[in-house]
């Protein structure tokens, strides 16, 4: 009889601290999102880059809130800037050797600070590297202001992202669309 009443009890004890915790918001959120954007301000030194009018990619972002208010963000994924194939004959050379026939892509990692205005609005600037994948491999340094809204699931985003380094500079406009939830 009192193991049986000692069982009871400590299951009633573990369900009420399980309760407690699923009722506490984790500081922890993930989203992974869908990003678009227009390639904007392309140095001539690099006229592969000048062919690019669209980028598409896919981020992660992990989000930790310090309070209501603000929030540190790391953010990684993929870009894609897609090109125009070059003819042959081409006045625009390529100091590599190679003549483009492919995409350019860029991983991205950046890490910021978010900050909620009112009602879900927010402010937000990232830095970080990125990692070109093709044709050139460089590394550029990444900063990037934006602005947006956000509810429990869903944020929605728009940036400016400039990229520099290695006597190249460009940048694009983007949009980013994701569904985030907590951990």
């Amino acid at each position: 009889m009192k193991t049986k009443n000692l069982f009871i009890i400590a299951c009633l004890l573990l369900c009420s601290v399980a309760k407690a915790q699923n009722q506490q918001t984790s500081r922890w959120r993930f989203g992974i999102g869908l990003e678009t954007g227009v390639p904007t301000n392309f140095n001539h030194n690099r006229p592969l880059l000048s062919n690019s009018k669209f980028e598409l990619g896919g981020t992660a972002r992990l989000q930790y809130s310090i309070n209501k208010s603000a929030a540190f963000t790391l953010t990684s994924g993929y870009y894609n800037l897609f090109l125009s194939p070059r003819p042959m004959n081409s006045p625009e050379f390529n100091p590599y050797g190679n003549w483009y026939a492919g995409d350019q892509g860029i991983i991205p990692v950046k890490g910021g600070l978010k900050l909620f205005i009112k009602d879900g609005f927010y402010v937000m600037g990232e830095a970080g590297a990125g990692f070109e994948t093709r044709y050139f491999k460089d590394t550029k340094l990444i900063l990037s202001p934006g602005v947006g809204f956000a509810t429990r699931k869903w944020d929605f985003g728009l940036r400016y992202e400039n990229f520099s380094g290695q006597r190249n500079n460009y940048g694009l406009v983007g949009l980013r669309v994701a569904y985030g939830f907590g951990l």
